[in-house]
């Protein structure tokens, strides 16, 4: 349909906006920069409450947080041009807001900064006061760089009585060990929620978040738009992308930190199994079962068709099946620092789903056998773009067995209307949907299914906005209260939706 509205109107406004805490080892190779530059281009999404210039294994004796101000300062030249592209509820910060939460890590390697008698760097005190300032959200530490700054805050803090507490605030995504104290890190204090791939000692190529730009499962992800000359020509433009540098290695390495909070619809961040562009990973530690589950998240793979039609498994595909849409949507987000024109420029199609409009996940009981109609045609374009639907169950995240394909149901899904905005599913009966393997009973709650919709605009970059469905498929012949047969939310999931 029609956008009711244009303009910045027209848009809708973010339901919250996570706290962020970044961690960079900046100058070290260009990625870095290259990663602030596109997550300023997303600021407006999150709570930037502390930037700070960290050494790794590859930057040992210096920290760069002069170089995060010179990112900044071309920020500054293209922010009201940001502005003009959002829901005026959802501002970009200022720059000086930004200015004011750079600070310098500890300028030596890794553990070398932790300790009784050493007293916190400049950034590891800022982490510290923004660890116990009192607000009730997650504080999330994305790190492309070593942790020593998170080791010292969390070795000051080690006898406090409230110590659990407040690690229980902390969400981690770090990019790999690129030093000594994360490993150390887990150890001491297994707890806390800590996404990080594990792998070899610099033995990168096998991280998931390599799925971003590096030539991985050949034959799989489109590589078109990870070459210098696209590059070139769609993000080294205007102030900003003036800022932005050629790459060494792979593009913005430390990006899917971030991409795995952005908020289009895909990914609920307090659920690393479930996916998004950052990736998906599994806990390591399972013994706790039917709690909201913490510790160590690593790395598990995907099952996706490639652009050469094959089918690729691997944890580099959780984050490159999603790659033409995150990338086209940095080149739509560059235009947008050009120009303050709305007019000019493309923005994010709208999703409504049965008369729920916005982000959120969708949460649906289903009876087992029965047939469901989601009806997506109040979606709109705010440049009254043509928008297509595509409908798909993704599969891995339902799963609690390594092999998903014969423990997980299909769902039956059939376009009921020409433009595919139109839905209807059906789910197995209770003998597919509510069963498990290693159960000899059917199930009074089967494992969740999760409908992916995907709304795209026929714009310039193409952009593409989602809505995530949770179904719960329910066995009516199966009696209440049968505790021990229930998979569902307590079995395969906790969703931390609110």
């Amino acid at each position: 349909m029609a956008s009711p509205t244009r303009g910045p109107a027209s848009l809708i406004p973010l339901p919250c906006k996570p706290r962020i805490f970044i961690l960079t080892d900046i100058t070290n190779e260009p990625d870095d920069a290259e990663s602030f530059c596109r997550y300023l281009t997303y600021a407006n999404q999150f709570r930037t409450e502390g930037v700070v210039a960290v050494t790794s294994t590859w930057l040992r004796n210096e920290v760069a947080p002069e170089k995060l101000h010179e990112i900044v300062d071309a920020y500054e030249k293209v922010v009201d041009n940001l502005n003009a592209h959002v829901h005026p509820d959802s501002p970009y910060p200022s720059p000086q807001a930004i200015r004011g939460v750079i600070k310098s890590g500890p300028p030596v390697y890794g553990m070398t900064a932790v300790g009784d008698n050493i007293p916190l760097s400049e950034g590891g005190d800022h982490l510290l006061a923004r660890l116990m300032s009192g607000d009730p959200d997650p504080l999330w530490v994305l790190v492309w760089g070593g942790v020593n700054v998170l080791a010292q805050a969390l070795h000051k803090i080690r006898h406090r009585a409230d110590a659990a507490a407040l690690r229980a605030k902390l969400r981690v995504y770090t990019i790999s060990d690129q030093d000594d104290c994360g490993a150390w890190i887990r150890q001491q204090w297994p707890d806390i929620f800590y996404i990080c791939s594990v792998h070899g000692w610099n033995q990168y190529a096998n991280a998931t978040w390599t799925g971003i730009s590096a030539a991985v499962d050949d034959g799989g992800p489109d590589p078109s738009r990870v070459t210098k000359e696209w590059v070139k020509e769609n993000v080294q433009l205007g102030p900003l992308g003036a800022a932005y540098p050629d790459f060494e290695y792979i593009i913005e390495g430390d990006t899917p930190t971030f991409l795995y909070l952005v908020q289009n619809g895909l990914g609920v961040p307090e659920e690393p199994s479930f996916g998004s562009w950052g990736g998906r990973y599994l806990p390591v530690n399972v013994s706790e079962q039917g709690v909201p589950r913490r510790g160590h998240f690593a790395d598990t793979s995907d099952t996706v068709v490639g652009m050469d039609g094959r089918k690729y498994s691997s944890n580099k595909a959780t984050v490159w099946r999603w790659r033409n849409a995150f990338q086209d949507d940095f080149a739509a987000r560059i235009q947008w620092t050009l120009t303050p024109d709305f007019d000019k420029v493309n923005h994010h199609p709208v999703v409504s789903v049965n008369g729920d409009v916005g982000i959120r996940p969708i949460t649906v009981e289903a009876d087992a056998g029965s047939t469901i109609t989601m009806d997506a045609s109040a979606s709109y374009d705010p440049d009254g773009h043509v928008l297509s639907f595509k409908w798909f169950q993704y599969r891995e995240p339902s799963a609690t067995q390594i092999y998903h394909g014969p423990e997980v149901c299909e769902l039956a899904i059939k376009e009921v209307s020409e433009d595919g905005s139109k839905v209807e599913l059906t789910i197995p009966p209770a003998e597919k949907s509510c069963a498990m393997i290693g159960k000899t009973t059917l199930l009074e709650r089967g494992l969740v299914l999760h409908l992916i919709l995907e709304v795209t605009d026929d714009g310039t970059p193409a952009l593409t906005s989602y809505r995530r469905i949770l179904i719960q498929p329910v066995n009516g012949n199966v009696k209440e209260g049968v505790a021990e047969n229930q998979a569902g939310w307590s079995h395969g999931h906790s969703t931390g939706i609110p």
